[in-house]
């Protein structure tokens, strides 16, 4: 588990068929992706070249950009103009993405005049990051970040796309293809975030748990500690136990409140972050305060683990919220 931060949360995909489903329009309906600022309509790619790295999209010609993330991922900015903070994390993408010379690709979308691309990425706020990478999308982070956790989200970006064979360049006017690769500048962990993650890595979890607590009470607002704290407790009630031997246990005892409780921690770990929250949701109305105290504590570490601004987070906290009151 890497250190809890904001490049360890790729995760996400969002839902682009509709936009898709346009490049199957008849021929003329949209129109070629144009370079960031340009005010003419854009006449064509040509095959691994582009005429900036800093591209605009909008509703209208979005499709191309994801046939572009075959060849090279696309980092996607949905941003307002009127928005301090999108204002600048544009600049720290341009000049972010730039430095990779060719490698990524920027496409800066108005989320405010292209609706549909908004929803489709789930932008529930300005900035929205998102990433396309072999045609899939890829949900990055909202709000604004500094400049060396976008490199290291990026970096990830990278490794996504290696790991599904998108390897490709592109050349723009001007660009040095022989130029190196900026080196990602990793900022040092707090102390005890680094003792916790030294911890995780020989498997010391009981450790690690005492070095979030350590972090936490030294500073209650110490977000990525409280982030680190929940996963780890995660690794610590998941060590040691079988896939097969926890889903037994629940299937054979359905109102166990710690059989559900724990296949929940299994369905999150592997990514079924739905399927956790609507069983720990399902099983609330039916328990006693005690028991639904518990559920409810392991909620709240849930949404640590997935990310508060998650809109899966979002839609779970409502529901909890719900059954509270």
């Amino acid at each position: 588990m890497p250190p809890p931060s904001a490049a360890g949360n790729l995760r996400g995909a969002v839902d682009l068929s509709s936009l898709v489903n346009r490049a199957n329009a008849p021929a003329g309906a949209a129109a070629a992706p144009g370079a960031a600022g340009a005010g003419a309509p854009a006449t064509g790619v040509p095959a691994g070249a582009l005429p900036s790295l800093v591209l605009q999209g909008d509703d209208a010609t979005f499709t191309q950009f994801i046939e572009l993330s075959n060849t090279v991922p696309v980092i996607v900015d949905l941003k307002a103009d009127w928005a301090e903070a999108s204002v600048e994390l544009t600049a720290v993408l341009e000049k972010v993405v730039t430095e990779y010379a060719g490698r990524l690709v920027l496409v800066g979308v108005d989320a405010q005049a292209n609706p549909q691309l908004a929803q489709a990425f789930q932008a529930q706020s300005v900035p929205t990051v998102a990433a396309l990478v072999g045609g899939r999308p890829v949900s990055l982070f909202q709000g604004g970040y500094p400049e060396e956790e976008v490199r290291a989200v990026l970096e990830q970006v990278l490794q996504l796309a290696a790991q599904n064979g998108v390897t490709g360049t592109v050349t723009v006017p001007g660009l040095d293809p022989d130029a190196p690769t900026p080196e990602p500048v990793e900022e040092p962990l707090p102390p005890h975030h680094a003792e916790a993650y030294d911890a995780i890595a020989n498997g010391d979890y009981a450790t690690a748990i005492a070095e979030y607590q350590t972090a936490i009470a030294q500073n209650p607002r110490d977000a990525l500690a409280v982030a680190g704290l929940a996963q780890v407790r995660l690794l610590d009630r998941l060590d040691g136990k079988s896939l097969d031997e926890i889903r037994a246990a629940a299937a054979s005892a359905p109102e166990d409140l710690d059989a559900q409780l724990l296949v929940a921690d299994l369905d999150l770990s592997g990514g079924h972050v739905e399927d956790a929250f609507a069983r720990l949701l399902d099983l609330f109305p039916k328990q006693d305060q005690p028991s639904k105290d518990t559920i409810r504590t392991r909620l709240l570490e849930y949404f640590e683990v997935v990310g508060t601004e998650d809109p899966r987070v979002a839609a779970a906290r409502r529901r909890l919220a719900a059954l509270l009151y």
